[in-house]
C-alpha cells in the first residue's frame, strides 16, 4: 500500500472515531430536554459527556487537519463547495463548548433552560450537517477541472444531503440513548431504553436507505460486505438493547457505524471528490495527495502521536466509567 492510500485509510480511521465518539456526545444533547424531565436529571445527562466532549471533538480536528496536509486539493475542494454548510455546523460545535462553560454560572431557571435548548438545536445542527457534508462527499461535489466550485454557495445541497443528515442524526439518537442507558441509573435508565426501542427502528430508516444507496450505486463486494456487518450490528445491538444488555448494545452500534464508514469510503475509492459536473473532474487520491516525504513525515508523527492520544482518551473514559443518577448530583453552587 503506498503512502497515499495509507493516509486515505486513515483519515477514514479518523472519521470512524469521530462518528462513533461524538455520535453518542451530539445524541445526548439532542435528547437532553427528552429525557431530562428536571434540571437535576438534565445535569445528569450533561455530565454522562461533560468528562469526555472535548476530547471526542479532537477527532474532527485531526481528520481536518490530516485532509489538510495528505490532500490539500481534497480539504481546498470540499471547504470551498461546501462552505456554508461547514460554517453552520462550526457555529453548532461553538454554541456547544460554550453552553457546557455557561450553564452553571447564573443560578436561574431561566438561564439554564436557554443554555439546554442551545446544547440541543446545537446538537441537532451539527449532526445534521456533518452527515450531509460526508455524504455528498461521497456521492459528489460540483468542482470544475480546476477543483473550484460550480454554481452558487448552496449548490453542493441536494437530497444526497438531506438523506445524509438524516441518517447521522438518527443514528446518533439511537447511540445517544443506549450510551445513556448504560450510563445511568433509575428511571433515566429506564427512559432512555425505552425511547431506543420504539424510536430506534424509524430513526435507523435514514441510514439503512443510505447503505443500501451506496451499495447499489458504488458498492463493491467489499462495500456490500461492510454495509452487511453494518445491518445486521444494527439489528442486533436493538435485541441486545431488549434484554437490557446496554454494554453489548452500545459495542454492537460502534460495529454498525464501522461497516459504514467501510462502505462509504469504499464507495468513495479511489476517488476523494468525485466531480458531479464531469466525471473527468473527480480527484484521485494520487492527484489530490502531497508530496512523498511530506506523507513520510506525517506518518512517522502518526506512529508516535496515536498511541499517546488513545491510551489518554482511553484512560479519560476508566476513570469516568461508573453510572450517574440523581442521588449523585451535588446542590447547584454558583461560583
Amino acid at each position: 500500500m503506498d503512502l497515499a492510500t495509507l493516509w486515505f485509510v486513515i483519515i477514514a480511521v479518523l472519521w470512524l472515531g469521530y462518528l462513533f465518539l461524538e455520535g453518542f456526545d451530539f445524541g445526548v444533547g439532542m435528547l437532553l430536554r427528552v429525557l431530562g424531565r428536571t434540571d437535576t436529571e438534565r445535569r445528569v445527562l450533561i455530565n454522562t459527556i461533560g468528562p469526555v466532549w472535548d476530547g471526542n471533538e479532537v477527532w474532527l480536528l485531526v481528520a481536518g487537519g490530516a485532509t489538510f496536509a495528505a490532500f490539500p486539493a481534497w480539504y481546498a475542494s470540499l471547504f470551498s463547495t461546501a462552505y456554508i454548510p461547514l460554517l453552520i455546523f462550526l457555529l453548532a460545535l461553538i454554541g456547544r463548548g460554550v453552553m457546557f462553560e455557561y450553564r452553571g454560572k447564573v443560578d436561574s431557571d431561566r438561564w439554564r433552560n436557554t443554555w439546554d435548548w442551545i446544547l440541543v438545536v446545537c446538537s441537532w445542527v451539527a449532526t445534521f450537517g456533518v452527515g450531509a457534508v460526508l455524504v455528498t462527499n461521497v456521492f459528489g461535489l460540483p468542482i470544475d477541472e480546476a477543483g473550484n466550485r460550480v454554481g452558487g454557495p448552496l449548490a453542493m445541497l441536494d437530497w444526497h444531503s438531506v438523506l445524509g443528515g438524516l441518517a447521522v442524526a438518527g443514528y446518533a439518537l439511537i447511540h445517544g440513548a443506549v450510551f445513556i442507558a448504560l450510563k445511568t441509573e433509575g428511571d433515566i435508565r429506564a427512559r432512555a431504553r425505552r425511547l431506543a426501542l420504539r424510536v430506534g427502528p424509524f430513526a435507523a430508516a435514514p441510514l439503512v436507505a443510505l447503505l443500501l444507496l451506496v451499495g447499489a450505486r458504488e458498492g463493491s463486494t467489499f462495500g456490500w460486505a461492510a454495509t452487511t456487518i453494518a445491518l445486521a450490528a444494527a439489528v442486533l445491538a436493538w435485541l441486545r438493547l431488549a434484554r437490557w444488555q446496554e454494554g453489548q448494545a452500545f459495542a454492537l452500534l460502534g460495529l454498525a457505524v464501522i461497516g459504514t464508514v467501510v462502505a462509504l469510503f469504499a464507495a468513495l475509492h479511489p476517488h476523494v471528490v468525485p466531480s458531479t459536473v464531469d466525471p473527468a473532474f473527480s480527484l484521485t487520491i494520487a492527484e489530490a495527495a502531497s508530496s512523498p516525504y511530506t506523507l513520510e513525515v506525517m506518518s512517522w508523527v502518526a506512529l508516535f502521536g496515536t498511541p499517546a492520544v488513545l491510551i489518554y482518551q482511553g484512560w479519560t473514559y476508566w476513570v469516568f466509567r461508573q453510572r450517574i443518577a440523581v442521588h449523585h448530583m451535588p446542590p447547584v453552587q454558583v461560583p
